[in-house]
């Protein structure tokens, strides 16, 4: 008996690390906050650097933050470096979606928002549904989101 629990005690601390890992919506919109305020301090070219370093200051896990210029060009990726330079506004999401599109026209009206879509997790490789917050700031979107597990 005493094996048996020693064993699930370890497997219990082995899991642990995924289950608290686990970004929040709490944590998306903090990434945002902290990516807005550099660009206000520091100018989008830091900022854009900032957010392209992979494991960076705006990289956890499945958590990071990308930037849109205006018209929905990828600016800044950290995990999807070839999407860097490309506009895929008019490119919908697996289920037809164009979320792109819906980021950017809130954005460019002011306002941010929550949009949900499908898109490629980069720990796991899988489509899996995601919920991002996008905010503006001056001439970009800052945009950060939690894949829904």
């Amino acid at each position: 008996m005493k094996k048996y629990l020693k064993w699930m005690l370890v497997v219990a601390v082995a899991a642990a690390p995924a289950v608290w890992a686990a970004a929040s919506k709490d944590d998306a919109v903090a990434l945002v906050k902290k990516a807005v305020v550099e660009y206000k301090k520091e100018g989008k070219d830091k900022l854009i650097a900032d957010v392209n370093k992979e494991n960076g200051p705006f990289h956890k896990g499945d958590l990071y933050a990308f930037v849109f210029s205006l018209d929905g060009t990828v600016l800044a990726h950290p995990t999807f470096p070839d999407l860097r330079g490309t506009n895929e506004v008019e490119k919908p999401d697996v289920d037809g979606k164009m979320f792109r599109k819906e980021i950017v026209n809130g954005a460019k009206a002011g306002k941010s928002g929550w949009v949900e879509y499908k898109f490629k997790n980069p720990a796991t490789g899988n489509i899996e549904p995601k919920l991002a917050y996008y905010e503006p700031a001056g001439d970009v979107i800052v945009i950060s989101g939690i894949y829904k597990k």
